[in-house]
């Protein structure tokens, strides 16, 4: 995990008088994931959207390979195409609701792209079936759970070979028992060894799927660390504070749920 796909340095961001962002710098490396974790309204997801070009910036830079995707002269103009490379799934799926879940994932890839439909159509298939949701391809939202909308949103971004997927706490608003389906994808993309930045309340999960942890608070970076080191040896108070009250098991040699708060 030598380079660095996404470089963010000394961003920041305001609304009005309020500054959300103060001077975040970190890279996220080839392979790697990354896991967002911070109290409510602390600008976790507001992070993601200005990594994603979905945001302005008052200052700093996010680049994407050697590429500018977002600085204070604003988002790149070649942002349509940046996107393509930075996938991201939202909270709210984001699905049409007019449209089934094949015609859900088929869009993008073949009226943005103009990728061929008959390959776009047996890699939609492919995929659909790695997520457990083939039978559902002719179904609208409206008749899918909410964990089936989240991993047919997984599948329309992975259908447009991503090289960064951003995940903005995807499970947030699913019924507990819901969330497992989900994150058992997003597990599963890991091993798969593709690069993830995710914002999550899930601690355990966090854990098991991270290779490197960032707490954000107040707007900036108040730790940093490995996911062990982060979980059972935090250095700053606020992390010690953030973690009180929540258990873990530790976990060795491959990536898996563990039972956490």
């Amino acid at each position: 995990m030598e380079d660095s796909i996404l470089k963010i340095d000394d961003l920041k961001k305001r609304y009005g008088k309020d500054t959300v962002l103060n001077g975040i710098t970190l890279s996220v490396s080839e392979g790697e994931v990354l896991v967002i974790l911070g109290p409510s309204g602390c600008g976790k997801s507001t992070l993601l959207r200005c990594l994603n070009g979905l945001e302005t910036i008052e200052g700093g830079s996010v680049r994407f390979k050697d590429e500018i995707v977002n600085d204070e002269n604003g988002v790149s103009s070649d942002i349509t195409e940046l996107r393509q490379k930075i996938g991201m799934v939202f909270q709210n799926y984001e699905l049409f609701p007019h449209l089934t879940v094949f015609q859900n994932v088929m869009l993008a890839p073949t009226t943005v792209c103009g990728r061929d439909k008959k390959e776009v159509e047996k890699e939609a298939l492919t995929l659909l079936e790695k997520v457990g949701l083939s039978e559902k391809k002719d179904f609208y939202p409206s008749k899918l759970s909410g964990g089936q909308k989240q991993r047919v949103a997984i599948v329309r971004a992975l259908i447009m070979h991503p090289e960064v997927l951003l995940f903005d706490e995807v499970t947030a608003a699913l019924d507990p028992e819901m969330v497992r389906e989900v994150l058992e994808v997003m597990l599963s993309l890991a091993e798969q060894g593709k690069t993830m930045v995710i914002v999550t309340h899930e601690m355990a999960f966090a854990r098991a799927v991270a290779d490197k942890v960032i707490l954000l608070d107040g707007g900036v970076i108040v730790e940093e660390a490995d996911p062990e080191t982060f979980f059972t040896h935090p250095k700053s108070e606020r992390a010690k504070a953030f973690l009180e009250g929540f258990s873990y098991e530790r976990v060795k040699g491959k990536k898996s749920i563990k039972k956490g708060a």
